[in-house]
């Protein structure tokens, strides 16, 4: 099993009477993305204030690196990027000024910190265009060179897609992509924007009403929502035998009642079942389903959509 970058157990965080995160086991390992989904009030941001040691959990544990984040906090929190509002940055500075102060601030002497940040986010062309004349996209993709500037080995990213159009949201799910396959960053992404989380994460965490309710690598989940053709037959046994030895199908599976789903070859379900008529088996029933991951989020809530 991969080594978690970060594990939480029964992380909790009440807000007087109201619990605003309940008893969250967060498990993201090493070189993944990890998507954390639910509805804009589900707890998201909240966990990531208190990974980030931005507020104070009231009970539970956070290990970072393996360990207790207040071991050693300074040397901890320096493996870390983070975005978790949009930075301030100076409206009639360039991004590369900007980006220039936060060094500074930050205590960075690595003279090229500035130049690799803006490469890998694609603004390094843009040397004379001010903050205020970046685009929403341009802005969240400084504010992600911002927080990749010293090289951290986590990123936590809290909705940084949001607001964006789909060309810039498309940049953003570029960079990110690279930095996770080609600079072995982790990176935790929050987002109430299903399709978007889908197309990047690895892994995902799905929040609601301030608990973690599923937790579930996106592959699996791919595989739990695979398309099919549904047969419902009145001799599933001979129907099978006939995928497998006039057809060659092997990827199918049986169900109650006569139902067989086949997975592959969906093309092929009116010539099936004119055999299946030929050889004696009544068809009671021809059904192409899938399950959209939206929907099963949808069920997973109690309805309405994950935004």
């Amino acid at each position: 099993m991969s080594e978690y970058v970060i594990k939480t157990t029964n992380l909790t965080k009440q807000f007087g009477e109201q619990t605003g995160v309940d008893c969250v086991n967060i498990h993201v390992p090493k070189g993944k993305i990890y998507g954390l989904l639910g509805r804009n009030g589900a707890g998201k941001t909240t966990t990531m204030r208190m990974l980030l040691n931005l507020a104070t959990s009231t009970s539970g544990e956070i290990l970072l690196f393996g360990e207790n984040y207040q071991k050693n906090p300074k040397e901890t929190y320096r493996r870390i990027g983070s975005m978790i509002e949009t930075p301030g940055f100076y409206e009639n500075l360039t991004g590369s000024e900007n980006l220039q102060i936060f060094a500074r601030l930050r205590g960075q002497h690595k003279k090229d910190s500035v130049q690799n940040a803006l490469e890998i986010v694609g603004l390094d062309k843009e040397t004379k265009k001010t903050f205020s004349n970046y685009s929403l996209g341009m802005k969240q993709r400084l504010g992600i060179a911002a927080a990749i500037m010293h090289e951290p080995e986590l990123l936590i990213l809290d909705e940084p897609i949001n607001g964006l159009d789909p060309v810039g949201i498309q940049e953003v799910r570029k960079y990110l992509e690279m930095l996770c396959i080609e600079k072995g960053v982790t990176i935790l992404i929050s987002s109430h924007i299903l399709n978007e989380i889908e197309q990047l994460a690895d892994i995902i965490g799905v929040m609601h009403k301030g608990r973690l309710i599923e937790e579930v690598a996106m592959q699996d989940l791919h595989q739990r929502n695979r398309q099919y053709v549904e047969f419902v037959v009145s001799d599933e046994n001979k129907a099978c035998l006939l995928l497998e030895q006039k057809f060659g199908l092997t990827d199918y599976s049986v169900h109650e009642n006569g139902s067989i789903r086949l997975y592959t070859n969906l093309e092929m379900r009116s010539k099936l079942n004119q055999c299946f008529v030929e050889k004696g088996i009544s068809v009671s029933k021809i059904n192409i389903s899938e399950e959209k991951l939206e929907d099963y989020f949808s069920n997973l809530i109690g309805g309405g959509e994950i935004g």
